[in-house]
């Protein structure tokens, strides 16, 4: 029996992770989509925030697939490089963080890189989410190697669209103009795509193009931020606004 969004969400108060509780309810709701005994394929797990909603709302004979090396690289924001020493943390918080929320039984952890553990997906996917390495080249490879997997009438969701340069380029390049994918929305930075075969390419393309003055106001927020903004409000006694997300 799968819990209730509330009871996920409780699940990862105290997981580490960005993730808003709109995001995870659309993590959630997809995950409900999948079939007995369907795949679910994560990229990019971190600690577990996002693996845990998934396999809490997915049939209990479903598979979760969570890549991530943990390797110390493309980390989170602005963690790029050099991050080597945390992610042995980072891999026992994950293990941890799946038992303690009951739902290990559901995952399998690929810890490699997604180009290598594509392999190891057997059949086709039925929840794809991306939110692995946001550089331009390895988040258009996820969409195109793993979303040519997703059956049709599948879902797949992408953190941090029209929010990192390198993420919103791979949705320009392969997705605004598609056929096949429709874009169903948004919650914040994490978009929805639709496997639904031939859609109206015109107004798709559209109604992903319009978020594009949204992306504008996050590269903006980031420049400040790494400006000093942060700084300077919280000498001002202000809060400082979030790495937006």
């Amino acid at each position: 029996m799968t819990a209730s969004f509330d009871h996920a969400w409780a699940a990862v108060a105290d997981v580490d992770g960005w993730m808003t509780r709109g995001q995870a309810r659309a993590l959630f709701d997809a995950a409900t989509s999948c079939p007995p005994g369907g795949t679910i394929v994560e990229i990019g797990s971190f600690r577990g925030r996002s693996t845990i909603v998934l396999a809490s709302a997915c049939p209990a004979d479903a598979t979760v697939m969570a890549i991530d090396p943990h390797a110390g690289n493309d980390r989170g924001p602005q963690e790029i490089e050099g991050y080597e020493a945390e992610a042995g943390r980072d891999h026992d918080a994950f293990v941890r963080n799946v038992a303690t929320a009951g739902v290990a039984d559901r995952v399998t952890h690929l810890r490699e890189f997604s180009d290598d553990a594509l392999d190891h997906i057997d059949g086709t996917i039925d929840v794809l989410y991306v939110d692995g390495a946001h550089r331009y080249a390895p988040a258009k490879r996820d969409i195109e190697q793993y979303g040519t997997r997703v059956r049709e009438g599948g879902t797949m969701l992408i953190h941090d669209s029209f929010s990192s340069i390198g993420v919103t380029a791979a949705i320009l390049r392969r997705l605004v103009w598609s056929r096949r994918w429709s874009y169903e929305g948004r919650s914040r930075s994490l978009t929805i795509y639709r496997a639904t075969g031939d859609v109206g390419r015109l107004q798709n393309a559209a109604r992903q193009l319009a978020q594009l003055p949204w992306f504008a106001k996050n590269l903006a927020l980031k420049a400040a931020l790494t400006a000093g903004l942060g700084t300077v409000l919280r000498r001002l006694g202000r809060d400082a606004p979030e790495w937006p997300y």
